[in-house]
């Protein structure tokens, strides 16, 4: 799949014409009309939301409904899926066919669960009761600099994940969406062959991993995450044939990383802490870390320009739940200064997120 994956820079070109073309148009409509689009924006999210979790999408995988059909094989008001689906059309989410048929588009195949890259989990998480609640509390957060989990849940939000199931399960898979969106464009971006033992510090279940020794048959790898947490990585890597080149091993980062990598990855893993919290792990990866390694980070890394990116939307999200935020790379190359490391390169992908490399000093 990585050789349909299309050069960062061409990628950044296609998103600079966007964003000229988005500018034209705003200047073309009145600001009151520009200004209510944006406010609405909530109620294109939920309508994503509703649709995912009636599984719309995958009822229309094999091919386009009436409106009547859609809505009970999803269970549903016929009317009600229709007004659903007319809006949704109306911002190019599905289609609608000369019929009245509704069916799936480039959009509307992402909310299938079996999409080869799934957004379906990322629409149920961030239209959930409990994320919507954090974001009513973003102008408390903005107003102190702190998240507003705690506040509102009694306990940080790692650890209210811990005691909500529910709400876990559609992070974890909110987080499994957006990481395969990312994974392909990495593995193409950024040359891994150099490295003969990968270490994946947080690497969840291995997904990233599995893509990385996929495409790097020499390379051997270390998978270490929350035992918990890695206990459902070795199916994950009998998938892909890669039960005899991972070493599965448990532990917490705040603790302690397993010693004898040539490189090590850590991917949103840093953007979910302050910096004290950051420079802790940063510094147990500086302590294991052997001379000539290399520690890479796989993150948004907030540009210097004023256009849109999706990191500056996400800076937020951090700030709002876990407390962490996006860098720039300056803050990167002063974070990992503090920690022992110098900074290297930033390496662009054809997604938004970049490797940021640095090797200990």
């Amino acid at each position: 799949m990585t050789d349909k994956v299309p050069p960062a820079r061409v990628v950044r070109l296609v998103e600079n014409v966007r964003s000229q073309l988005t500018r034209l148009s705003r200047r073309m409509a009145p600001a009151p009309a520009q200004m209510l689009e944006l406010l609405l924006g909530t109620w294109v999210s939920q309508a994503i939301q509703v649709a995912s979790a009636l599984g719309i999408a995958d009822a229309l995988a094999d091919g386009p409904l009436p409106a009547a059909t859609l809505a009970e094989r999803v269970g549903a008001d016929p009317d009600g899926v229709n007004r659903l689906m007319r809006a949704l059309v109306s911002r190019g989410v599905f289609r609608r066919h000369r019929d009245g048929r509704y069916g799936l588009n480039a959009l509307g195949e992402t909310l299938r669960t079996d999409s080869a890259v799934s957004m379906r989990g990322a629409g149920l998480f961030y239209g959930s009761r409990q994320q919507r609640e954090h974001w009513t509390h973003l102008l408390d957060a903005v107003t102190t600099g702190k998240p507003v989990v705690e506040s509102l849940r009694g306990k940080e939000f790692f650890e209210y994940l811990g005691e909500d199931p529910e709400f876990a399960e559609l992070f974890n898979n909110a987080m499994t969406s957006i990481s395969e969106f990312a994974v392909q464009p990495v593995v193409a971006g950024y040359d891994f062959s150099r490295y003969p033992t990968i270490v994946d510090v947080g690497g969840g279940h291995g997904r990233l991993l599995a893509a990385i020794l996929a495409a790097t048959p020499t390379a051997r790898g270390v998978l270490y995450d929350m035992p918990e947490v890695v206990a459902d990585a070795p199916k994950l890597l009998a998938e892909f044939g890669l039960t005899d080149r991972v070493e599965v091993q448990g532990g917490s980062f705040f603790e302690s990383v397993p010693g004898g990598g040539d490189a090590y990855v850590m991917k949103h893993i840093i953007h979910d802490w302050a910096d004290e919290q950051a420079l802790t792990i940063l510094r147990n990866v500086r302590a294991a870390i052997k001379p000539g390694a290399t520690l890479l980070l796989l993150e948004f890394v907030i540009p210097d320009h004023d256009g849109d990116f999706i990191g500056k939307w996400v800076d937020l999200e951090m700030l709002v739940v876990a407390g962490g935020r996006e860098r720039t790379t300056e803050q990167y190359r002063e974070l990992l200064a503090q920690a022992g490391f110098r900074l290297t390169g930033v390496v662009e992908t054809a997604s938004p997120i970049s490797v940021v490399e640095a090797i200990p000093v």
